[in-house]
């Protein structure tokens, strides 16, 4: 087994678009900022994000509703410096809404929203985990 990706079932395509590209900094791999579909990729490592529009989905299965109610995501991003990250996501619009912190001995993270409110993390790793017990 194989993991490919995250997938994020959007209704807002175009504004959780230029959120992903824009405001994170992620590679958008074919530039379809209408959708209905795009992967994201972060300058480093193999693991992506999808976008989806969520009514294509709705569709498909003839079983999700349009909107979803509660966090239904949580999209997990390390970076080398969370300070200098978070610094220059606000100043591309990114409104935190925990953080930067630290979380256990290992980590520091800060919190914010897409615009679909979907949550992200991003990971400052302090601590590297040496065993694998």
């Amino acid at each position: 087994m194989e993991f490919v990706q995250v997938r994020l079932l959007v209704t807002d395509f175009p504004a959780c678009y230029r959120f992903y590209a824009d405001v994170l900094g992620l590679k958008p791999q074919s530039g379809a900022e209408h959708g209905p579909y795009e992967k994201f990729s972060p300058t480093a490592g193999s693991t992506g994000i999808a976008l989806q529009d969520r009514a294509v989905m709705a569709e498909l299965l003839g079983e999700l509703a349009e909107s979803a109610t509660g966090h239904r995501s949580l999209v997990v991003l390390r970076v080398d410096d969370l300070d200098a990250y978070c610094a220059q996501i606000t100043d591309r619009g990114a409104d935190l809404v925990h953080g930067p912190a630290p979380l256990a001995d290992r980590m520091r993270v800060a919190h914010l929203k897409d615009p679909e409110g979907n949550l992200v993390e991003i990971q400052e790793w302090l601590l590297l985990r040496t065993d694998r017990a």
